[in-house]
């Protein structure tokens, strides 16, 4: 199905690229601000609040240490940040999202593949759900690689594809169909429709970790998280 003047840019068949694919991240989240975090909740039986705070406590770094947030929605990574001492900054392409943060962390509209921040300037940064969302993985990656100072530490978060064929199943028939209806019952049916098509954007985990390692994060692992239906990418800048 092709878009047309009353459809949503991001409800097509076919997933958006390029610029088209930047455009309709950003409405699509503009639209879903308001109830992102209940039907986050919802769909994944408040599982996500576990896998934020797993990556925040992987991410290893002392309290005061200064983290960007990336693609930060509405904040809540930057609260369970904040609660173990650090220093969250806000940082997400959609204004919607970011007027829905009540975090409280200091916050920014900015594109993340081009960071308003100088080189080496900050501790570390975290990422949730979102890498699938980016125009080019790589390139962010390298980003990361100039803005975190050698020593610092990042955690990325998104979805999984479980390698147990059982699970991969399950998830699939979950992911594909139910969270679809959840999310069309409380939010926008459309959005809810490309959420789970769009972990086809996701490179294969080791294609993942090479760019990580060419972007200078030498150390970087990748962890399978509840049977793998969730990702973590952990690094130590060189």
């Amino acid at each position: 199905m092709e878009p047309t003047s009353d459809t949503p840019s991001w409800d097509t068949d076919r997933l958006p690229e390029g610029q088209a694919k930047v455009t309709a991240v950003r409405e699509m989240f503009d639209a879903i601000a308001p109830r992102y975090d209940l039907v986050n909740r919802i769909m994944t039986f408040r599982l996500d609040t576990r896998w934020r705070r797993k990556a925040v406590r992987l991410l290893g770094l002392p309290s005061g240490s200064l983290v960007l947030d990336l693609a930060s929605g509405t904040g809540d990574l930057c609260v369970d940040l904040a609660r173990a001492g650090i220093r969250p900054l806000s940082m997400d392409l959609s204004f919607g999202m970011l007027a829905a943060d009540r975090s409280g962390a200091p916050r920014s509209q900015a594109d993340i593949l081009n960071l308003p921040i100088a080189d080496a300037s900050v501790d570390g940064a975290t990422c949730g759900f979102a890498l699938r969302n980016l125009l080019d993985l790589p390139s962010f990656f390298q980003e990361l690689g100039r803005v975190v100072r050698p020593g610092g530490r990042i955690a990325l978060l998104d979805v999984g594809v479980p390698r147990n064929r059982l699970i991969r199943f399950g998830n699939g028939i979950y992911f594909g169909r139910i969270v679809p209806r959840i999310g069309g019952w409380l939010s926008d049916p459309a959005a809810y429709r490309y959420l789970p098509k769009s972990v086809a954007y996701l490179p294969e985990p080791d294609v993942m970790l090479r760019h990580l390692r060419e972007a200078g994060f030498s150390d970087a692992t990748h962890r399978q998280l509840s049977g793998g239906i969730t990702q973590l990418l952990v690094a130590t800048r060189d």
